[in-house]
């Protein structure tokens, strides 16, 4: 039997509840200017759309191709700047932590720590995250199956989180290239768990540019619906008003003049999924 199906509080929000949750802004903290003018942006098509959102960005880009590649500005610095972001717009921030002094750290000022793909399976990074108390959002590596997030539900239950969701990112077959199989949806969902959808990163072609990850942005819209309609509780999505000249992920971003429409879209069809049958 799984265990019981609840939804999780995510600032004033809920993750699973009658509204979508969406998870949006760009990939990583390009530099404060650019995070103070995107942030309000976003704001502004979230209300537009009618939707609720989680503010994210990265503060450390810190598993890229390349060593070459842009990081970002480090985790306390970033790590304040979100917060200030997430007052300033009224919203929750998330960000990715990378070790149990950097869970520590943003601890004290993001709402939603978020625990990268590759270090889902870390028992130190998981029991510092659930030590701090917030949200934590644990990304599906791309080496499990959808059962295999059981295993770090427990460990996350006995470490005493609370409150805790699974964001699904597509399954690596290697050669450069993910599969998203929409069944990992109900398949983790079967084990009381909330699921988020992770658009962008699904349709990214890792290190398939040599030094650099490319990606196919246009299905990432394709991806997002696809999973509202096998029932996932919420859609991740990083966006940038120019991916072409973004400096992390730009081939896997939704550009900020597309966010709109897809986002009222995704509501209209959560809304259709979620109702109850006669």
């Amino acid at each position: 039997m799984g265990k019981e199906f609840k939804t999780v509080s995510v600032g004033n929000f809920e993750l699973g509840g009658n509204e979508p949750l969406f998870f949006l802004g760009p990939c990583v903290i390009e530099s404060e200017l650019f995070i103070r003018e995107i942030g309000p942006r976003i704001r502004q098509i979230a209300d537009a759309a009618g939707v609720n959102f989680v503010f994210k960005a990265s503060y450390d880009k810190a598993n890229r191709s390349s060593v070459d590649s842009f990081r970002g500005m480090g985790c306390e610095p970033g790590c304040r700047l979100l917060r200030e972001m997430g007052k300033e717009l009224g919203v929750p921030v998330t960000t990715d932590i990378h070790t149990a002094a950097e869970a520590e750290i943003a601890g004290e000022f993001i709402d939603v720590l978020q625990i990268p793909a590759f270090l889902c399976r870390q028992t130190d990074l998981l029991e510092a995250a659930a030590k701090t108390g917030r949200v934590v959002n644990v990304k599906k590596g791309q080496f499990l199956a959808p059962w295999d997030v059981k295993n770090i539900a427990d460990k996350l239950d006995a470490f005493g989180c609370e409150h805790y969701f699974i964001t699904e990112r597509g399954t690596s077959f290697g050669y450069n290239n993910l599969v998203a199989d929409m069944r990992s949806i109900p398949w983790i969902q079967e084990d009381g768990l909330r699921v988020v959808f992770d658009a962008t990163h699904s349709v990214q072609r890792p290190g398939g540019e040599g030094s650099s990850s490319g990606g196919d942005g246009k299905f990432a819209p394709v991806l997002a619906r696809s999973a509202v309609a096998a029932g996932c509780d919420g859609i991740f999505m990083e966006t940038h008003p120019n991916p072409a000249e973004a400096l992390s992920d730009g081939p896997n971003q939704v550009p900020l003049d597309k966010l709109g429409g897809v986002l009222s879209q995704l509501k209209s069809l959560y809304h259709l999924v979620r109702q109850q049958p006669e």
